[in-house]
């Protein structure tokens, strides 16, 4: 209104304007605007009262509709108390619906509940029939017997929470589980004592056992003492079963044992030609050398570890060494011992401590008996390599036994080795102290292998052999104590040679030896091959340096004299020197051949092995070579004129290349 008034005040003012400057009389004006007012209102009048009927219908028209309008406000507002009302009532019926569906739900559920309990509770007809009347091994009364079970642990539930619904069926389940109890045990019972009859496979009665296991699960869930009195049966029956059994096989076995046993009088270093006592045993092997040769008695660890155990009046007319024997009896012990605690762990329901406790009960009086029958045996066994592949046997089987999931062997196994490592490793020092105790003055004066070496090489093969899969640090260090020995044992034997040739002769000998029995029967890169072959390389070059200085001893130490004055450049002491070296060339020219067959000669009657002789040998001939190019270069040219040209040397060294 306020925008209004502020334009209609600038139109008149500029009207005001305009009159002004047309010069018009304002009063005159003002009359003339005045009469048109008078005519426009006496024109509206005109047209006013020319339509006043109209308006006065459209009066009535409009008071018309304000009460049309009324009557449907009213009918409106009578639907909106109608709808109200609906509301009202749906809300109503909604919250009864709600109601009613969670009155279903938990009658529904309590339905289901009460369903249930009902029928856990109930003992029908066809169950009680069951259990009364059918044997015990039918595929029913194994069904009947689990509802029973069922039935009797929500009674002890019930009893517990003190529920009066209990009591009216709690008479008859007590009579059903006294009556099933009473023809469990009775079953079980006559499978424990099917193991007592000779001869008798107590694997069948076993496997039964286990197909009935629900039988002693339902007994130990409802009635402990018989659960125990059953479970003492079992374990007294195979008790006695297990012992009288390796009672007897072991007895047996031990018919079937070589009847030479080695003794104190087969140790390593002890002579073969020392007279005996007439109240001494009788020699415990023809052949001494067999005490130290692993031979194929290492087939136990390997091919024999799993084959079927020896069966002693099959094999009456075979012999074994002990530690086939024992073999044969620590696997039937295996093969027992672990189906044993499978069994025990499955059907008697025990783990950890209690399942070793159950198994040391069966089987501990026949565990005690091998370990004594052992005792017995060690504490005069003097065999060194069965007494260490009865230890090979124990680890090889308790590997076995882990693979199997059953530990509890363990502790028999380190009883056995607290029997055997003790007695094996005074043996293995008794051999060490025989060897020590040897006198070189009493053996022959021979150049060649001696007898002892020989046993130590086959010994410390067969231990190195061995233990190449389970390494030991004591035997490690024992196998060195015994090798320094016998190494100072060649050397004191070397020593009564008075040769400095015979004394490398013997060394390179047994070196030899040694070397090549360990290269074949081991690895050749072990510590003991490593060791001899060091031996044996530095002891045949200073062979070859021997048997070369008959023949080239002049040569040899002219090359070493005039390298030493070419080293402190005595120039002139080396132009003295022509004389010297021309009677050495002539004398060279005249005997080489001859030198040549006198060497291989020589070598090949001081090794008895064709192949260590021709090695030596073509050393012995790469050093006359290697001599020969250095004394060539100290020669005068008039020197080296008269020397025999290295090719007719070389064409007649090639005539004694061995074919080995």
């Amino acid at each position: 209104m306020a925008d209004a008034a502020i334009i209609g005040e600038q139109i008149e003012d500029d009207e005001v304007q305009e009159i002004l400057k047309t010069g018009t009389d304002l009063r005159q004006y003002a009359a003339q605007i005045e009469k048109e007012f008078k005519e426009v209102e006496n024109r509206s009048i005109d047209d006013y009262i020319k339509e006043s009927q109209n308006i006065a219908n459209l009066h009535n028209q409009i008071g018309n509709t304000s009460n049309i309008l009324e009557r449907m406000e009213s009918m409106l507002m009578d639907i909106q108390d109608a709808l109200n009302n609906i509301s009202t009532e749906i809300t109503s019926l909604q919250k009864k619906s709600v109601s009613m569906s969670v009155q279903l739900t938990n009658r529904q559920s309590i339905r289901a509940q009460i369903s249930q309990f009902i029928e856990d509770m109930a003992v029908p007809e066809e169950m009680v029939a069951c259990i009364m009347d059918s044997p015990v091994t039918e595929k029913d009364f194994m069904g009947h017997l689990n509802e029973l079970n069922h039935k009797l642990n929500l009674m002890k539930e019930l009893n517990f929470k003190d529920s009066k619904s209990s009591q009216d069926v709690s008479d008859v389940l007590q009579k059903l589980k006294i009556k099933a109890m009473s023809k469990l045990r009775l079953y079980l019972m006559e499978q424990i004592y099917k193991f007592r009859k000779p001869m008798a496979n107590y694997q069948i009665p076993q496997n039964a056992m286990l197909k009935y296991k629900f039988f002693f699960e339902f007994i130990l869930s409802n009635e402990r003492a018989v659960a125990q009195e059953i479970c003492n049966e079992y374990v007294d029956t195979m008790s006695k079963i297990y012992y009288s059994y390796f009672k007897s096989y072991s007895t047996r076995l031990g018919t079937l044992k070589f009847e030479e046993a080695v003794s104190k009088d087969d140790l390593m270093g002890l002579d073969d030609s020392v007279p005996r006592s007439i109240f001494s045993k009788t020699s415990s092997l023809k052949n001494k050398s067999t005490v130290f040769s692993i031979g194929d008695r290492g087939e136990v660890l390997n091919q024999q570890l799993e084959a079927p155990i020896i069966v002693p009046h099959a094999q009456q007319k075979f012999r074994y060494a002990y530690e086939a024997l024992f073999r044969s009896e620590q696997y039937a012990l295996v093969d027992n011992a672990c189906r044993e605690y499978l069994f025990v762990t499955d059907f008697f329901i025990v783990r950890g401590p209690q399942a070793q406790e159950l198994f040391n009960q069966i089987m501990g009086k026949t565990t005690a008996l091998l370990i004594k029958n052992l005792e017995l045996y060690v504490q005069d066994c003097y065999d060194t390599i069965a007494l260490f592949l009865c230890i090979q046997l124990c680890f090889r089987y308790q590997l076995m036994c882990h693979k199997r999931c059953v530990p509890a062997l363990d502790k028999y196994w380190d009883n056995l080795h607290a029997v055997i490592w003790p007695r094996f490793e005074q043996v293995f020092r008794m051999n060490i102290q025989s060897i020590q105790d040897c006198d070189p003055t009493k053996f022959p004066k021979e150049t060649g292998p001696h007898y002892i070496t020989r046993r130590y090489a086959e010994f410390s093969a067969a231990i190195v052999g061995i233990t190449e899969n389970f390494p030991n640090e004591l035997v490690s260090h024992m196998l060195l104590e015994l090798q320094e020995e016998v190494k100072c044992f060649m050397l004191r034997m070397a020593a009564i040679f008075t040769t400095r040739k015979e004394q490398l002769i013997y060394l390179i000998n047994n070196y030899d030896l040694v070397l090549g029995v360990l290269m074949e029967r081991t690895r050749d890169n072990s510590k003991e091959a490593e060791a001899f072959r060091e031996l044996l390389s530095t002891r045949s070059a200073e062979y070859v340096e021997e048997i070369l200085a008959p023949h080239l001893g002049g040569i040899i130490q002219f090359v070493k004299d005039c390298e030493q004055m070419r080293d402190k450049e005595q120039t002139e002491e080396l132009k003295r020197q022509e004389r010297r070296s021309l009677q050495l060339v002539a004398n060279f020219s005249a005997n080489w051949k001859k030198s040549l067959e006198e060497l291989n000669r020589e070598v090949f009657l001081s090794f008895p092995s064709l192949l260590t002789g021709s090695q030596l040998l073509q050393l012995a001939l790469a050093q006359l070579v290697q001599y020969y190019h250095k004394f060539y270069k100290l020669l005068t040219p008039n020197a080296r004129a008269q020397l025999v040209n290295i090719h007719v040397i070389m064409i007649e060294v090639k005539k004694y290349k061995s074919n080995f």
